[in-house]
């Protein structure tokens, strides 16, 4: 879209997920018709994909915040369903946007604390809202596709890693050496962007031949509290705060594969600030387990996103 007499005024609702940011459309959206939750998606990514930039990128967002636009479920057994984006593009499931999303119904009183069913464009997720800021979700099957590839990055030397779905696809770099901690955020960051490059330009993909698009090293939560502490690296080159709902699914999947951690047994996933998440898993048909996570989301605003024909920034400043 890039009409030039083009205006709009956007409803949205800020909220963190154990620190990383969720922007949840609640109205002004565009409308995607009412086909799946994937064929909505590939509408919102061919046709307006000026409103997805609009709505997260600066000068109104952040690299680091992602958005989900609210819309109504195909599944009439589903309370809400949600399409998920970033500063680049589209995202099959949010762990921590899922739990913000359930904070923001509960905040503008759509539900009360509950049980409720979820729809995404990979699947639906279960979710429970326990009080105001704590929600439990259970995500969408998770499973390892392939254990201990090895991939050699350019300047930095081999690496091994899994690469497994949670909703996401996922690298997770085993015996990292580098250290996971905030003050270290910027080595991090130029690691795992050199690993994301190298696993694209060798050929390294998930089931499918699909993109890898998110690397995970972990290192101890000791110092946190946790069984682990990871740093996950998302699309678009900004890091996620929080622990990350589907790379902990991801987790948990090699983890139950390598059998390192049984069904029904906690494992607490901090992320680089420290907070953490809660999880155990439960087994699914063949290959796969169902991770059920656990966090807390806090409302940060209330407002209106505001798109102005004469702004020469109104679709946001795009990567």
């Amino acid at each position: 879209m890039s009409n030039a007499s083009f205006s709009a005024e956007i409803e949205v609702i800020d909220s963190h997920t154990e620190g990383e940011p969720t922007r949840i459309v609640l109205a002004g959206g565009p409308d995607l018709g009412s086909g799946s939750l994937a064929e909505r998606r590939e509408i919102f990514r061919q046709r307006f994909d000026t409103i997805r930039s609009a709505i997260v990128n600066e000068p109104r967002g952040s690299d680091v915040l992602v958005g989900g636009l609210l819309v109504e479920p195909h599944d009439p057994h589903c309370e809400a369903a949600v399409i998920f984006f970033n500063n680049v593009g589209y995202l099959g499931m949010c762990g921590h946007g899922m739990i913000g999303l359930l904070v923001t119904l509960g905040h503008i009183g759509r539900i009360i604390p509950g049980k409720y069913r979820i729809e995404t464009p990979v699947g639906i997720v279960a979710a429970t809202l326990h009080d105001h800021s704590r929600v439990t979700i259970v995500n969408v099957p998770a499973f390892r596709y392939r254990a201990s590839v090895a991939v050699d990055v350019p300047d930095y030397g081999r690496v091994e890693g899994d690469i497994a779905w949670g909703g996401n696809w996922f690298f997770l770099v085993k015996n990292s050496s580098e250290r996971i901690s905030l003050d270290n955020a910027p080595r991090l960051t130029t690691v795992t962007l050199m690993i994301d490059s190298a696993l694209a330009d060798q050929g390294i993909t998930g089931e499918g031949g699909a993109r890898i698009d998110h690397v995970e090293l972990f290192g101890s939560g000791a110092a946190v509290g946790a069984d682990s502490q990871n740093f996950v690296m998302c699309p678009g080159g900004a890091y996620d705060r929080s622990p990350c709902g589907t790379g902990t699914s991801a987790k948990l999947a090699c983890l139950a594969a390598d059998g390192m951690l049984a069904p029904g047994q906690v494992w607490r996933q901090a992320g680089i600030l420290g907070s953490v998440f809660e999880t155990y898993y439960e087994r699914d048909a063949g290959r796969a387990i169902v991770p059920h996570i656990s966090g807390r989301a806090f409302i940060c605003a209330h407002s209106r996103i505001l798109i102005q024909a004469d702004d020469p920034f109104r679709f946001g400043i795009r990567k």
